[in-house]
Formats: structure tokens, sequence, C-alpha cells
């Protein structure tokens, strides 16, 4: 009879993890192909037509800084020589408390329409943008990093958006280099982003964005929202406008250039950040999670975020089950998989395969990605904030 009940009780443990194994497995497939191709497949039944150049609404660029001082004039010279009316265009540099050269090259600059904007003391990026705005003259607010180089058009095709009184936000296009060839997250960086760009566009086309590039990206003065300074602007910002009743849109031919992260560590301790502040940045506007009241921003959010961000757990399930499956040929070949990719990602910590074969980068890449998802998931529950940032290059 216990031999009897043993066996009942295994074969219920085997189908019940067979249940979870494809249960977990149907969500990674949506989170990462299922979802862009209902973008797609929703896309062919909407057309919009690309507005073209021409509409030209004075525009202050807002730089926010700390610790500048081997980037910020070549930012502010590039941002100056941009395609756009040299009347219509002001450039306020937003000093988060530098300690180094950065006030002083900023403040020598022979050019009035930048200025200097220096924290009272140190906030942060988010505040050091609440504090600029107040003082910036521009109808279009365009928020940009100290790194990001633009494309010579950007600022024109940013700017046509908001010709339509109901756009309030609109977004540039992130393109990733690694000008030394040799990081091991730099293909995988390119990787990312060329996908994460693909989905916003596919986003863009039927309605509305719900997060913007955070090194170029812009909004109405008349819909700008003050956020705390524990949350990320480029996430809350524009479902701030939206919670407004504008739309936000996805301009791809508004390029900017940035640099990939050159190692591991660098690439988690961003990551950590990043996705800690946005989930406290999604929790701070958290009504737009409702589909019965912003039906398409909720199926956004719950599909490219927040399923997202819980990748890792579904891929810790997904081993975990598949190690209760292995009396099965095809689970023994599914853990095997499983199992050569993180040991890919293990060894090319610690050889530099990647140079050997880029492609030899995307799992550890990868695994970066989820790790920080997962870290960030604990700092959220431990109520860890993240205010202020440390520039990378201040560090090598």
């Amino acid at each position: 009879m216990a031999v009897i009940l043993f066996m009942q009780f295994g074969s219920g443990m085997v189908s019940v993890a067979r249940v979870v194994f494809w249960l977990a497995a149907l969500l990674l497939f949506y989170v990462y192909a299922g979802y862009p191709l209902l973008l797609a497949v929703i896309g062919l039944f909407v057309r919009r037509r690309r507005t073209e150049p021409g509409y030209c609404p004075r525009v202050s660029v807002l730089i926010a800084a700390y610790n500048e001082e081997e980037a910020i004039e070549r930012k502010i010279q590039q941002t100056l020589a941009l395609e756009y009316p040299a009347d219509k265009i002001e450039v306020l540099v937003l000093s988060d408390c530098s300690s180094d050269r950065t006030d002083e090259i900023v403040n020598a600059f022979p050019d009035s329409r930048v200025r200097l904007i220096r924290m009272p003391e140190r906030g942060g990026k988010t505040l050091a943008q609440n504090y600029g705005i107040k003082q910036a003259t521009g109808e279009i607010i365009v928020f940009s990093d100290a790194t990001a180089i633009y494309q010579s058009k950007a600022l024109l095709y940013l700017a046509c958006n908001y010709q339509d009184a109901s756009v309030g936000a609109v977004s540039g296009r992130y393109q990733y280099f690694d000008p030394t060839e040799q990081s091991v997250t730099g293909l995988g960086s390119v990787a990312f982003w060329n996908y994460e760009n693909l989905i916003k566009t596919l986003q863009s086309r039927i309605r509305t964005i719900t997060g913007c590039c955070g090194c170029i990206y812009s909004v109405r003065k008349t819909a700008y929202t003050e956020l705390p300074g524990d949350i990320i602007s480029d996430l809350v910002q524009p479902l701030q406008a939206i919670k407004k009743g504008y739309r936000v849109l996805f301009e791809d031919r508004a390029l900017a250039y940035e640099e990939t992260t050159q190692s591991t560590s660098e690439e988690f301790s961003m990551r950590v950040r990043v996705v800690t502040r946005a989930m406290r940045g999604l929790l701070s506007v958290s009504d737009l999670l409702q589909p019965w009241k912003f039906a398409w921003p909720a199926f956004q959010l719950w599909s490219h975020k927040i399923m997202r961000w819980m990748v890792p757990l579904f891929l810790i399930t997904l081993l975990a089950a598949n190690f209760l499956l292995l009396d099965f040929s095809l689970y023994r070949i599914t853990l095997a998989v499983q199992l050569f990719f993180y040991a890919a990602a293990l060894l090319n910590m610690l050889l530099p395969l990647h140079r050997q074969w880029k492609p030899l980068g995307i799992p550890l890449f990868f695994c970066t990605l989820n790790a920080a998802a997962l870290v960030s998931m604990i700092e959220i529950c431990r109520g860890r904030k993240y205010v202020t940032w440390q520039t990378v290059r201040a560090r090598r």
C-alpha cells in the first residue's frame, strides 16, 4: 500500500513539474518573443504618417552632470553644433555638486546660450532635473547625459513631433558602441538595445510608448511633473504624461551614441541601480497597471516591464522543474541546454572568450541583466533607495 501511495505521489509530482516547466517556458517565450510578435501583428492594422522636420519650438537641453570634466566641454560643443536654429536653443548643465573642474569648464564657456545650474546640495539626477526645469526657457525640454553624442539632426527630429498637441513626450534612440571591442558586455548591450528599440518602434506605431531612453528624451514643459529623487525619470516622466492624457512617441531617427560599459561589475551595479529606481517609480504610478483604466499602457507595463523583471524567477522555476523530469529524454536535453548556457556565462567571467568570438559574451550579459533584476527585487523589499550616482570614468 505504501509503495502504491509513493508511486502515485511521485507520479503526481512529475505531472506538476511538467506543468510548471512548460508554464515557465511559455512565460519566457512570451516575454522575449510573443510580446514583440503580438505588437508586430497589431501594428499591421495601424498606419501613421511620419512627421517631417520643420517645426522648431524653443528647446532647452538639460545635461545632468556629476564630475564630468573629461566629457562636458565636448558635449556642450557638440550640442551647440547640432542642426537647430541657434536662437531657439539653450544648454543648461545641471551640476550635482561636482567636485572636479566641471563647473569651472561650463562657466568659462564663451557662449551666452550655455548656463551652469549648480544644485544647492547633492540630490541625484531626478532632483537636478526638477531644479533645472524651473530655470529653463524652452517650450520643449530635452534631457541628455554628458557622455551621449547626438546625431546632427536629433533635435529637429524630436521637436517636429510636438506639432501634434496630443504629444507630451518624445524619446530618441540609443545606439551603443564598444570603442575598444574588448568589452565583455559590449555585444550584449548592442543586441539588447537594438531589441528594445524595435519594441519601442512597434509600441509607438500603435499608440504610445511607456518609457523613454534616458540619454535622449524630451517632454513638453507644460506636461512635466516633479518627481521624487529615488525614482527614474525616463520611465516615470512619460508615464505621468500618459496619466495627463498625452501620447508618448518613439522617434527612431533621433539618435544618441553611447559607449558600452567595459566590465561585468560595472554593468551589474548600473543595472541594479536603474532597475531598482524603475521598480520604485512604477509603484508611484501603480494606477497605470489597471487595464480597466489605462488599457494600452497597462498591457505594455505588465508585458514589457513587470514580466521582464520577473524573468529570473521564471528561469529558476524552469531549472528546478527540469531537475524533477530527468526520467524523460526530452527534459535531459533541455537541462543540458540550460546548464551549458549558464556554464558559458560563468566561464566567460573567468576567461575573455568573447574576444575570440563575440557571441560568447551574450550568455553573460543575459545573466547579468537578470541577476540585477533579482537583486533589485530584494532591494525594493529591503526599502533600499538609489538617488545619487558615481561617474564610472572617475573610478577608472
